[in-house]
């Protein structure tokens, strides 16, 4: 019995010998079968030059808000937002009768004044006469001089009230300061016009530009006549401008400077007043000045994305893809910065003419 066992069991044991002998021959077969995917391979770049990725909008260079000094009923408000206006054309008319009749009065103190006036003029002839012919003391001359001076004083006085009712009675009729269109209106015809509150908004086409706002860490870094590549974040569109202006203060935008980049009249076609941007500025002073320590850059065409994750292929010492998991930062133009995870001198893939994963065999161009 023990005898038969034994032989059953040696049996059992043959078999998985050749069953594994079978199983590392299909192994083997099956890697030698996988024919190499050629790849092209090279090193990241260096930014030696840091610049700055700030988000902007565009706007109109020239915009106007139209508001009143007055407060009274809006009679009339024809435009809307589109309208094509004319440099000088009525845009809205408010209800004036309160300075109307202020300017009458100023009209009625000014007759009263220069009739005023007149009468001291004669007095004061008179009595220059008689004082020739000693026939007026000094005395009564003085008085009548002074009486003529204050005469003639209460006269430019009213002169100059009607002045300010007439300057009053500009802010009732509201016309547009340059030809241009209209982009917004805050009110309506029959609405209380309040002081200093904007009713209607123009913007003079044709001349754009971009403000950006740019980090307090990174302001005095951005040069005034630098150029600056933008992009527009809905067609895509880039375009090459320049500073025109850095202002100096965040007081109002929060730790915030604002920054204008022009546009080119030849790229303008296509671009609208509101459209949000990405903007590209060169700093100065970078202390990413050399190969040691400048940013490290890869073509954007070159990443892997999985489930939010970014990878690159490089290659084994075996001679197979690896996929190296890495940190991206900022983008320049169709580059992008590499954190962690890649090496300045490591290779990675760039191209291939094949499916790359893991342990694949790869074989460089």
């Amino acid at each position: 019995m023990i005898q038969r066992l034994t032989a059953a069991g040696l049996v059992i044991a043959m078999a998985s010998v050749f069953t594994a002998c079978s199983s590392d021959e299909h192994k083997t077969a099956d890697t030698t079968m996988v024919q190499p995917v050629s790849v092209t391979v090279s090193s990241p770049s260096v930014d030696t030059k840091q610049d700055i990725s700030v988000s902007g909008k565009v706007e109109s260079v020239h915009t106007a808000y139209i508001s009143t000094r007055l407060m009274g009923i809006i009679t009339r408000l024809d435009v809307k937002p589109g309208d094509r206006v004319r440099k000088g054309q009525v845009l809205a008319t408010i209800s004036s009768q309160d300075i109307q009749a202020k300017r009458a009065q100023a009209e009625a103190m000014i007759a009263e004044a220069e009739a005023n006036l007149q009468n001291a003029t004669r007095d004061l002839d008179r009595f220059t006469v008689l004082y020739k012919q000693q026939s007026a003391s000094a005395k009564e001359l003085d008085n009548v001089t002074l009486q003529y001076n204050s005469a003639r004083a209460r006269v430019q006085a009213a002169q100059q009230m009607k002045n300010e009712v007439n300057a009053m009675m500009g802010y009732a009729t509201l016309t547009a300061p340059f030809s241009g269109t209209v982009t917004q209106k805050n009110a309506e015809a029959g609405t209380m016009a309040n002081p200093g509150m904007p009713i209607l908004a123009i913007e003079q086409g044709g001349v754009m530009q971009v403000s950006a706002a740019v980090p307090e860490s990174e302001i005095n870094r951005v040069v005034k006549g630098n150029p600056a590549e933008i992009e527009i974040k809905s067609t895509g569109k880039k375009i090459s401008g320049k500073v025109v202006e850095i202002n100096p203060s965040s007081q109002f935008t929060g730790g915030q400077y604002m920054v204008k980049v022009s546009i080119p009249n030849a790229d303008q076609a296509g671009v609208y007043s509101g459209m949000y941007v990405n903007v590209l500025l060169p700093l100065k002073g970078a202390a990413a000045d050399t190969a040691e320590t400048g940013a490290i850059l890869v073509p954007s065409s070159s990443l892997v994305v999985k489930d939010q994750l970014y990878g690159l292929y490089t290659i084994s010492n075996n001679n197979t893809a690896l996929l190296r998991m890495v940190r991206i930062g900022k983008t320049v133009g169709d580059r992008v910065e590499i954190v962690s995870g890649l090496g300045r001198n490591e290779k990675y893939v760039i191209s291939a003419e094949g499916k790359l994963y893991n342990g694949v065999p790869v074989k460089v161009k």
